[in-house]
């Protein structure tokens, strides 16, 4: 049926009133939220996308973006990296058990290098303890300035590693994994291949093992109890005088 609006009144009829507009009651959503409450939507948005529980996040391992620390010990700057976290879960009855582990390289970039494993309860102490247990394993590699003195290669597990000495300015051509022992060990120039295994353990201690078996010059003399011969530079002849004729 249609609408009433075009049905002739009766002079004098008492009018119905107009309907309110709709738009002219107020929105219960757009009343703003007391002060010091955020809405419920603006509360779900700040805890984040959900994770696992127990509050590790991420996945099972990770790889930090900020990987360089340096801190003073005796007066030397020691650089600290951190190459690789893991995360483990053990299932108990009252639910999971979460600990960290991770694995830092610490180094003087003056010939000294140290590898550790820290496991703890929380990522920062896992990372401190690995700190401290890499300063305390620190060893000293045979340099030859800034770069190596011969190629070497080292397995460890299912990790291969070839390293070659490269001229000046070449810089350090490798990963981000034999980046971080060959830098705080304190190399410059050296040209790298990973081969095998990417397990992150076994590639630093597999840098770590060809770094250790590199020899200089002096050593090996000495080793086979040699000396080294300092060659006479020749000299210059003597002008000859000139006969008067």
């Amino acid at each position: 049926m249609a609408e009433n609006e075009n049905i002739p009144t009766a002079p004098g009829a008492p009018t119905a009133p107009a309907a309110p507009a709709a738009s002219a009651a107020p929105a219960a959503s757009a009343a703003p939220a007391p002060e010091g409450q955020r809405p419920q939507r603006q509360q779900r948005d700040q805890r984040g996308p959900r994770g696992g529980r127990g509050g590790g996040g991420g996945g099972r391992g990770r790889k930090p973006s900020d990987v360089g620390e340096n801190a003073f010990e005796n007066g030397e700057e020691i650089v600290e990296k951190v190459v690789f976290i893991n995360r483990s879960s053990k299932v108990v009855k009252g639910g999971r058990r979460f600990k960290f582990s991770a694995l830092v390289v610490v180094g003087d970039k003056k010939g000294r290098v140290g590898v550790a494993l820290g496991k703890a309860a929380e990522v920062a102490d896992a990372i401190r303890r690995g700190g401290e247990l890499a300063r305390a394993k620190m060893v000293s590699v045979s340099l030859k300035g800034v770069t190596l003195p011969h190629e070497v290669y080292s397995t460890y597990g299912g990790a291969k590693i070839l390293l070659r000495p490269a001229s000046p300015g070449t810089g350090i051509i490798a990963g981000k994994t034999v980046r971080s022992v060959l830098e705080s060990a304190g190399v410059k120039d050296v040209l790298t291949k990973s081969l095998g295994s990417k397990n992150a353990a076994n590639v630093v201690k597999a840098t770590l093992n060809a770094l250790l078996s590199l020899r200089t010059r002096e050593q090996i003399y000495q080793s086979r109890g040699l000396t080294i011969k300092k060659l006479d530079t020749p000299k210059a002849p003597a002008a000859t005088e000139a006969v008067p004729a």
